[in-house]
């Protein structure tokens, strides 16, 4: 979950169902900042690193409040809630300074609960439509509490290295084999910060089949990273910037889908590429070997349990659990028969309070299922809320941002002003500079969730102005942003990974910034057509 893609910063906390370890040397700790050594300070213990996306967003807030003061208010007139195109007035918001402080002391509560009245004005006091991102937030925990319960049962992890053993005497079948899957976990759910416990597995595995630190790196980071930037139903950036943008989730679902499946064999190809090279030539490899490689290789030789029924049991669930949540919020009669059909009588057309509902459910039925017991099935329940709960305050203050510019009445001069730019382009360019514009974004702010949330509120509508569907823009988002957090030093997730497996930054970057040119040429391609 995103570069985070879920989770602001740092790793899982030792305790907590996800959290590495690291047998017979297959890593040291995961730096929690994200920051790369070189930047310490020798003698002072202390290491300089880029804010967290709490911090970014709090500076972001205190910027865009102090611009509403210098920006020209002004607004569309709406048809269904979105904006008309050359419709746009000059306004007075008429706030009194003490009015604008005012909104600056809220915007943490009406990014949560604030309620749009019938004026456009929005107040956690207000009659009308919820604007805040509850929802959203009660979504996040619950899905947050589902995964970690899957992994304390202890069936991914041992599922995950069955399929290693069974096929340890196929290492190019398995580097793809576990490739997919995390992709599959990326696509699905976001899958990042849970990708850190599988550290400890594969860095012996790879070591053992004849590969480098590099390989077992790639292969997990890639992988996620890949599936998360092709995310078709990902909830912690499809979803959130679906959410944001005023769309469903399952909206260009098919275009994400063929993206995924073009994706993701190049990355599988990239890292076989290296890793049959390595095993060819060791002298090929970019990282060489490491202290402690024997005894972790040894390990990676280990014998595992076969899978119990509970376990397998507790698997189908999860899966049929995400196969159910795909059913149930695509709008298949909008795909089939066009986008003003009526949905199906069998179409659920679900959302997030239906989905938070599922996933709380699902949580309680697979602890049960794992054999936790009454206490440490609470507990998880508890600690999984908790573990992803910086994800849903990042959600609610980025939320907050937007409220601020609704009540200062100076969105939609923000949006004038790119319409000016995006009004004469033509539909492909405009995809491709909304892919461009977001790199950037995604950089400042690493969490996929806080990008979204921050991000769609502004962009989104510009797709109305062009001509383009508004799901485009979320691909066009959910690709920078997952390009972007393949490499960014601002991830924990990667450099929790790199400690993990004892692979330097530099030596990360050497063979992934080739790849990431690719993926960022094809994912241009994609929004360009996907936008004609």
């Amino acid at each position: 979950m995103a570069a985070t893609h879920k989770r602001p910063s740092g790793t899982p906390d030792d305790d907590s169902p996800t959290a590495p370890a690291d047998p017979a040397g297959a890593g040291g700790p995961a730096d929690p900042g994200g920051g790369t050594d070189s930047t310490a300070e020798e003698g002072t213990g202390k290491t300089l690193r880029f804010p967290s996306a709490f911090t970014v967003l709090f500076g972001v807030t205190v910027a865009v409040w102090l611009l509403a003061f210098v920006i020209p208010t002004g607004s569309y007139k709406t048809e269904d809630g979105r904006p008309v195109p050359g419709s746009y007035e000059r306004t007075d918001a008429g706030l009194s300074f003490i009015d604008r402080l005012m909104q600056l002391f809220l915007a943490p509560v009406n990014g949560l609960y604030g309620i749009l009245n019938d004026k456009g004005f929005i107040g956690p006091n207000e009659t009308g439509e919820l604007y805040g991102a509850a929802g959203v937030f009660l979504f996040v925990l619950a899905i947050g509490i589902f995964i970690t319960m899957a992994m304390a049962t202890g069936a991914i992890d041992n599922g995950v290295a069955r399929v290693a053993q069974r096929m340890s005497s196929r290492g190019a079948v398995l580097i793809a084999v576990l490739m997919v899957l995390f992709s599959i976990g990326g696509t699905v759910e976001g899958m990042a910060e849970e990708t850190l416990g599988f550290y400890a597995l594969v860095v012996p595995l790879m070591l053992a089949l004849g590969y480098d630190r590099l390989v077992a790196a790639a292969l997990i980071m890639v992988g996620a990273g890949i599936g998360t930037l092709a995310s078709t139903v990902n909830p912690f950036a499809t979803g959130v910037a679906s959410g944001a943008a005023d769309i469903s989730i399952g909206d260009g679902i098919v275009e994400r889908f063929i993206m995924y499946v073009v994706l993701v064999p190049i990355g599988v190809w990239w890292v076989l590429r290296y890793a049959r090279k390595v095993k060819a030539d060791p002298s090929a490899s970019l990282v060489g070997p490491a202290e402690g490689d024997e005894e972790t290789r040894a390990h990676g030789l280990r014998d595992v349990d076969p899978l119990t029924g509970r376990e397998k049991t507790v698997l189908a669930v999860v899966g049929v659990t995400f196969v159910f949540m795909i059913f149930a919020i695509v709008p298949w009669a909008q795909i089939i028969d066009g986008p003003d059909a009526a949905s199906y009588s069998w179409q659920l057309d679900w959302y997030f309070p239906e989905l938070a509902a599922l996933f709380l459910t699902m949580s309680i039925v697979v602890g049960l299922i794992g054999g936790l017991g009454e206490k440490r099935l609470t507990d998880t329940l508890v600690s999984g809320a908790g573990d992803f709960i910086g994800v849903g305050l990042i959600i609610v203050l980025a939320r907050g941002v937007t409220a601020i510019m609704n009540n200062s009445e100076i969105t939609d001069t923000i949006l004038h002003s790119m319409e000016n730019i995006v009004s004469d382009t033509s539909s492909g360019v405009f995809g491709a500079v909304m892919l461009l514009i977001n790199l950037p974004l995604a950089f400042l702010v690493p969490s996929s969730s806080g990008h979204a949330a921050l991000a769609m509120p502004i962009l989104a509508p510009l797709a109305d102005f062009a001509g383009v569907e508004r799901a485009m823009v979320v691909t066009a988002y959910q690709s920078a942003s997952g390009l972007v957090n393949l490499i960014t030093p601002t991830s924990a997730v990667v450099m929790g990974g790199l400690a993990l497996a004892k692979v330097r930054y530099d030596q990360y970057l050497r063979f992934v910034m080739p790849l990431v040119g690719i993926l960022l040429v094809m994912s241009l391609i994609f929004v360009v057509i996907g936008s004609l």
